[in-house]
């Protein structure tokens, strides 16, 4: 996935580097982990959380040290509520925070380290978080990984980067069920996100297999060759168990699943896979014909996102044609793509419009379809349906960001400001989002001819990213005027 590391030996059996149970920790150490526990009973809270530190430096991999450390910083924070305010969007300031970043890639155990001091004062620390299971991934630590995302996931439903990196965690546990129904809460948050569609359908993959013939393996304890009588079966369960990156693997499994369908021709799951690994493979008629076929051995309305992965495939052979053209061809050339885009962004804003008449009530396809009219710039039919997609938890920031953003390309500046300004209020981490957000306010203001207030916003981000698109030239020009 973009942005971050490849997840190394997920599926390498025996070479999975897991946390460390109890019985496996040197005895000093479960001493010091025991006394740990007892100070948490006995409320000294910052002598367990030393103790706990202590075991973790030595012991990274010690899994129940760490969840013993994370209940003991939550019951410190309980204890300094009226006192001390959390510190959810400091994580740009934080010189531990720096540390840790710059540790995570040459020495992700220190940078555990770092993040678990940062936790000790606020255990809500979405950033820290997505630092530490960055670290925990790097050293193949996913429980330690899972545990801090469901945390930051918590405090931060909306952040795609967040979800994506819990999906991945939460496949290398082999937790696969809960890696799909984040992934597909992600899914419908983003749906024109290719990255966030690709984790989905590989994560149900990982799950389809898992769930059905190789339940053996669930519990983590055996390898496929303790299971499996035959070595030849071991090596194709091997490479299946893995995220499937090769056609001659694909259409492999795409046997195994028509070998059931020949049995059982409704078998839902096996129709759906099919589909999966057709449309993977670019075979887009062999894709909808099995579409059609799962639509119709569906009960009642089918799921709105196998409807949406059965409109896709209509963009997807409209996407062959435009990869098939040269791209150093003549004006016909370029006219034909211009007509193929042109077909695409309508066909895209018809399939979209029939599934928000088809499932009126899902403000994620409502979400969905106000995208697209802001990408067609068209503005004011987008607005209504921002407006009504903010009623949804997981989509309101950005609704209320998108609803602004129309508001200001239509020129409507004064009404652009509210909805920024609310996200900007109800978003309480200091990530790409609310920089974004404070961007586009910083934008709005300016139009408005309010420049105090636009710098404002421009150096909040200059303070944290200096980076960030033209943020630099805009404070650096500010200050030489």
């Amino acid at each position: 996935m973009a942005g971050r590391e490849p997840l190394a030996g997920i599926w390498a059996g025996d070479d999975i580097m897991a946390e460390k149970p109890q019985h496996e920790i040197a005895k000093d150490l479960k001493e010091l982990y025991e006394r740990g526990k007892q100070a948490y009973e006995r409320n000294n809270l910052e002598y367990a959380i030393q103790l706990q530190e202590l075991v973790l430096k030595r012991e990274p991999g010690f899994y129940e040290a760490r969840e013993a450390l994370r209940a003991t910083q939550f019951k410190k924070l309980d204890e300094r509520k009226g006192f001390l305010k959390k510190l959810l969007g400091s994580a740009g300031s934080s010189p531990l925070l720096a540390k840790a970043q710059i540790a995570l890639h040459t020495n992700p155990a220190e940078a555990l380290h770092l993040c678990e001091s940062i936790l000790n004062k606020d255990p809500h620390h979405a950033v820290a978080h997505k630092t530490l299971a960055a670290a925990a991934m790097k050293l193949e630590l996913h429980k330690t990984a899972v545990l801090s995302l469901e945390l930051a996931y918590k405090q931060c439903p909306e952040d795609k980067d967040i979800g994506l990196r819990l999906g991945e965690a939460l496949v290398a546990t082999r937790n696969t069920g809960r890696a799909q129904k984040i992934l597909k809460e992600l899914n419908q948050a983003h749906p024109n996100d290719a990255e966030v569609f690709q984790a989905y359908k590989d994560c149900s993959a990982n799950h389809t297999l898992q769930e059905g013939r190789y339940e053996g393996l669930e519990d983590g304890q055996g390898s496929y060759r303790d299971i499996l009588r035959d070595k030849e079966q071991a090596i194709v369960l091997e490479q299946e168990q893995r995220t499937v990156k090769t056609d001659d693997v694909a259409l492999r499994m795409i046997e195994d699943q028509l070998a059931i369908l020949n049995t059982e021709p409704g078998h839902l799951k096996a129709l759906q896979r099919v589909a999966e690994l057709y449309s993977q493979l670019g075979d887009i008629p062999k894709a909808r014909k099995y579409y059609e076929e799962l639509i119709l051995h569906t009960e009642g309305i089918p799921d709105p996102i196998l409807i949406r992965d059965m409109d896709h495939l209509a963009l997807r052979e409209i996407d062959q044609q435009l990869d098939s053209l040269n791209q150093d061809a003549g004006e016909q050339t370029a006219s034909r793509r211009a007509d193929l885009l042109q077909e695409r962004s309508q066909l895209e804003l018809a399939q979209c419009q029939k599934r928000a008449n088809q499932y009126p009530n899902d403000l994620h396809i409502k979400f969905e379809l106000g995208q697209i009219h802001y990408r067609l710039e068209q503005y004011k039919e987008a607005i209504p349906l921002f407006q009504k997609a903010q009623a949804n938890p997981n989509l309101r920031l950005k609704a209320l960001h998108h609803l602004g953003k129309s508001f200001f390309k239509r020129g409507i500046t004064d009404l652009a400001l509210q909805p920024i300004l609310t996200a900007i209020q109800e978003k309480e981490v200091f990530d790409d989002q609310k920089k974004e957000l404070l961007y586009d306010l910083g934008l709005i203001h300016d139009q408005l001819g309010n420049q105090e207030e636009a710098m404002e916003q421009f150096k909040l981000i200059y303070g944290l990213d200096i980076t960030y698109k033209d943020v630099a030239d805009r404070v650096e020009t500010y200050y030489l005027q």
